[in-house]
């Protein structure tokens, strides 16, 4: 399984976009920076046919070290959750995409 990197991100863009190598990886890097700065500032990140980027905050837990079965506190902190489009759950499962979703 190989993982999808910046550069062929990038690449995919001067491919297909005709902008320069340059221009292309700049545009990547731009885009990543405001979905950040939205994340960062807990907005979520809404990408049509594909899904949201959302921060939850999680609050303090009692967990357990599995080696030891001591209880310890789990602080609170905030993740980052996806949560695929239903046109994205259908692509990758070979389906057709419900009826009136964007494509």
């Amino acid at each position: 399984m190989n993982t999808l990197t910046r550069a062929q991100l990038a690449e995919a863009i001067y491919s297909q976009v005709g902008l320069s190598r340059n221009e292309s990886a700049a545009l990547l890097e731009s885009v990543l920076e405001k979905m950040s700065a939205a994340l960062e500032a807990g907005e979520p990140v809404k990408i049509s046919a594909f899904g949201t980027f959302v921060v939850r905050q999680k609050g303090q837990r009692v967990g357990r070290n599995p080696k030891t079965g001591v209880e310890v506190p789990i602080l609170p902190r905030k993740v980052l959750s996806f949560r695929p489009s239903q046109v994205m759950k259908a692509r990758i499962n070979g389906d057709e995409p419900p009826e009136g979703a964007e494509a």
